[in-house]
């Protein structure tokens, strides 16, 4: 009689267990690396925008100021859909420009109310006798702003949704992204009724009661837009963290993988979209009692690339990276464009194309390269969870060999 000789039980992944994901680096950024590190960013940012910058720039000064950080809101957003979600939103110009247009319709509303007037002088001018039903919607303030989150909001559930899908990513969603951008500035061109047309809205007086030529009440609105920025960057934090970040880095990285496991990667492509279209549509909103002016020279093809490029050189997938790089294009373009206002547009394409080609990571990925080329003895590697490089696919073997299994209540 013969025996068989059984091999050993092997243990095989359970389909209807823990689903697991390819994992991301544990620090999306150079500060990020854990609570401690996030509050002492938040402390240093909080200390620079709250108090040196209001002791140290005047009123025009902290004007300027106030225009950067409402394009870094932007930034910010970019930085969540691109860096971590791979996703080229190269329209993010149409968000932007809703949520300016709806405050800048209320603060001309508000104005025109202040005047003893009915209809905005440039609706007297076109022949209008009737407030536009459009207008009377946003006239009374917390309509304003529940108009200002949910609008964008909804427009890009709706379409980022019809967009991913089907499927739809790499350059083909930036072409389309990006046409979305030049039809809705084409839109608000082709409306001078309700628009005014190319020359936008101007000229504010007030913001929800408040005298915007008060140098006191400026110092104010600098305050709530920075304090907004640090919050932004607060919950953008948060979310690199959680297990939506990682489920939006596996989606980037390994797409199918993701959707064999159980999940839909266009839901949560779609809700990292919906939450930069909130952070555009904040950042557009104050931006016109801030700057004074929204036209659609500022919600088009060229200023929505210009959001991308600083994004790009900052560090796209690094928590800081998107507004210090944002901040500094920004700052260098109002110093070079009035020096050198043919040169500048070139060299901003440049300075995109120098990046994606070379420093894939941007500026802030120079740390985390620095890093890595020091041995490990001097503490060097990533073992310690705190190098700086950003999540880029490929950039370190184990992104794509770490594994984390889904929590209990998750299952």
């Amino acid at each position: 009689m013969t025996t068989t000789a059984t091999p050993p039980a092997t243990t095989t992944p359970s389909t209807t267990g823990a689903r697991k994901l390819p994992s991301v680096a544990e620090g999306p950024g150079v500060w990020t690396t854990g609570p401690r590190g996030a509050l002492i960013g938040l402390g240093i940012g909080a200390v620079l925008l709250l108090v040196v910058a209001p002791l140290t720039l005047g009123g025009f000064g902290l004007d300027l100021l106030g225009r950067y950080l409402c394009m870094a809101m932007v930034a910010v957003g970019i930085g969540l859909v691109w860096g971590r979600g791979g996703m080229l939103a190269m329209g993010q110009g149409v968000y932007f420009g809703l949520g300016a247009y709806i405050m800048a319709m209320h603060m001309t509303l508000a104005d025109t109310t202040l005047e003893g007037e009915s209809i905005p002088t440039f609706m007297r001018q076109n022949g209008v006798e009737r407030l536009p039903e459009l207008w009377g919607i946003v006239q009374h303030p917390v309509i304003a702003v529940a108009a200002i989150i949910l609008v964008p909001t909804a427009v890009a559930g709706l379409l980022g949704w019809a967009i991913f899908s089907r499927r739809v990513k790499g350059a083909y969603f930036a072409i389309l992204s990006q046409a979305l951008a030049a039809a809705f500035a084409v839109l608000i061109i082709g409306q001078p009724v309700l628009t005014n047309g190319s020359n936008g809205l101007s000229n504010f007086q007030s913001l929800f009661g408040w005298d915007l030529d008060d140098s006191g009440n400026r110092l104010v609105l600098f305050l709530v837009v920075a304090v907004i920025l640090l919050a932004m960057l607060a919950v953008t934090w948060q979310l690199y963290r959680s297990r939506f970040g990682e489920l939006l880095v596996a989606v980037r990285d390994q797409e199918e993988r993701v959707r064999f496991l159980g999940y839909d990667p266009a839901l949560i492509k779609t809700v990292a979209y919906m939450i930069a279209a909130l952070f555009a549509a904040i950042g557009g909103a104050l931006f016109v009692p801030v700057v004074g002016i929204i036209s659609p020279a500022d919600i088009g093809v060229v200023p929505s690339i210009a959001f991308l490029i600083g994004v790009a050189i900052g560090g796209r997938a690094t928590w800081l990276g998107p507004v210090l790089g944002s901040i500094a294009v920004s700052f260098a373009g109002t110093q070079l464009a009035s020096a050198f206002p043919s040169a500048w547009v070139y060299l901003q394409g440049l300075l995109f194309v120098l990046v994606i080609g070379f420093l894939p990571g941007g500026l802030a990925s120079v740390i985390g390269l620095l890093r890595r080329r020091r041995p490990e003895g001097r503490g060097g590697g990533r073992g310690d969870g705190s190098a700086g490089a950003p999540d880029e696919p490929g950039d370190d073997p184990q992104d794509t060999t770490r594994e984390a299994t889904e929590p209990e209540a998750a299952r």
